[in-house]
Order: structure tokens, then sequence, then C-alpha cells
């Protein structure tokens, strides 16, 4: 939501946003080593173990979140300014967010009621979980959402750290031949990895992120009917984009062939 609020020149919401963004930035280095790419996750398991030492800070992270997450999101729910200026705009309705395969808060805000974790298999035997979302369809809707998303993702934190098991971190795989399809609710939408394998080596991989069909259906539906630039641009902000994910496209030409190129090559 920060880049949300930078685009609307509220710099309190946007530098308080990310203040607590760096507790979150900071529990993820102290449990793997790394901010953004974390590298943690291998075929397997994971790559180093996890005990009180990392559970502790992180659940005192968490709290600091909580007590920062409810201030930011008064301010901006509450605020008249901020709602003549989000509510409304960059509507998107259920209908078109489907036909736009919008997904994650994006789709959620647009009264879409799925989260890919309610029926995940490493989540709904073992979690309390809850899928958050609106009908409204707007700016202020996703903008929400991801505010109110917030709570259910420290309860799955604190619930896997209260019930995390005993063994082995990490166990031998073997990897044969074949073609495997996985996909899991990623913080802006369902993300979904396809991989063929040739015994123990990786034959091809293609990776579909919620950024792709989201930044689309902003294209075509969010801005349409947006009264100003202005609103051009926060409602871009709103669908949450990652450029770096989407920086890649498959065209097809005028004799039928398709290669793989970046978004600047076909300007």
């Amino acid at each position: 939501n920060s880049t949300f609020f930078k685009s609307m020149d509220h710099e309190t919401l946007f530098m308080q946003v990310l203040e607590l963004r760096e507790y979150a930035m900071d529990s993820i280095e102290l449990l793997t080593g790394n901010r953004v790419n974390m590298g943690w996750n291998v075929v397997g398991g994971v790559r180093m173990d996890a005990d009180e030492r990392h559970f502790k800070p992180i659940l005192e992270n968490l709290e600091k979140i909580e007590e920062g997450f409810e201030r930011s999101r008064e301010i901006y729910a509450e605020g008249p300014a901020l709602g003549l200026r989000s509510k409304g705009v960059g509507v998107m309705t259920k209908k078109e967010a489907i036909k736009g395969r919008a997904v994650g808060p994006i789709g959620r805000g647009s009264g879409i009621k799925h989260d890919y974790r309610e029926d995940h298999y490493t989540y709904k035997d073992y979690f309390d979980f809850k899928t958050i979302w609106r009908k409204e369809g707007d700016n202020y809707a996703r903008t929400l959402n991801r505010f109110d998303e917030i709570p259910e993702s420290i309860s799955l934190i604190r619930q896997a750290i209260d019930n995390i098991p005993k063994g082995d971190v990490r166990v031998p795989v073997e990897l044969k031949s074949g073609y495997a399809q996985w996909r899991n609710e990623a913080p802006r939408g369902e993300v979904t990895y396809t991989i063929e394998t040739n015994g123990n080596l990786i034959k091809h991989i293609s990776i579909r992120t919620p950024s792709i069909a989201n930044m689309d259906s902003c294209a075509k539906y969010m801005i349409r009917d947006v009264p100003s630039v202005s609103d051009a641009v926060s409602t871009y902000a709103s669908c949450d984009p990652c450029v770096a994910c989407a920086e890649r496209v498959a065209v097809t030409n005028e004799y039928g062939e398709t290669y793989l190129t970046d978004i600047g090559g076909v300007r």
C-alpha cells in the first residue's frame, strides 16, 4: 500500500507503511539471510532450521506491526480526503475481474471470494484461516483489502510457530522424469509454476506471476473511466504491480512466429 499512498502524495501514510514493512523485512532476513529473494525453500524442505532464536524476535516484530497497522488503517479508512480520492475511482466489477483473471487482493477487492490458501494442502488441515474480500471494486476497496489481510497473515505466522513439528528440515528427494504444476497464494495473488524434468535435470519451467493478470485487468478495466491523469496513476498503483515480474512477454507476429522478449522489445 505504500506505493499507492505515495502516488496520492500522502507522505505520512507512505512512511508509516514503509516503517511497518521494515519489521517484516527484518524478520525475513533473520530467518533466511535475505530480505527479498529469500531462496529458503528447496526441493525436499528448507535450507536452514528455525528455532526459538528466530521465533522470539519475529513474534516481537509482529506485535509492532499490529500496533502500527491499526493506526495507519484508521487514517486511511476514516480520512475524508483519502476517501474522495479513492472511493468510486478505478472501479472493476466482479464480472470484469473474472474475465480479466484478476487474482489476490485485486480480485478479492472486486468481490471474488477466493484465496488459494483455502484449499491448499499446506494450509487447510493445519490453520484457521478466512478469506478477506470486499465488493466495491475501487481503489479504496483494493487498498483496504490489503490492510485487512495483515491480521490474517499475522495469525497464520503465529499458528505456524506454535505448531511447528519436530524432525528433519530437509529430506533427500529423487526427481523422476515428468511434468508437474504447483500453485499457491503469493502476496499479490495466485502464482503458478509449471515444470518438466528429465531425470534430475530441469527440461522446462514456466512461472506465471499474479502481476501479469492484474496489470492486464488494470489496463482493460480499472483506468478506463478515471477522471484525471493523477487518478490513473493512483489506480495503477492500487493494483500493486510488480513490473519486474511482468518484464517478459511472448510475441506472435503476423507470420505466426513466436518469440520471447522484454516489454521494451515490443514498443
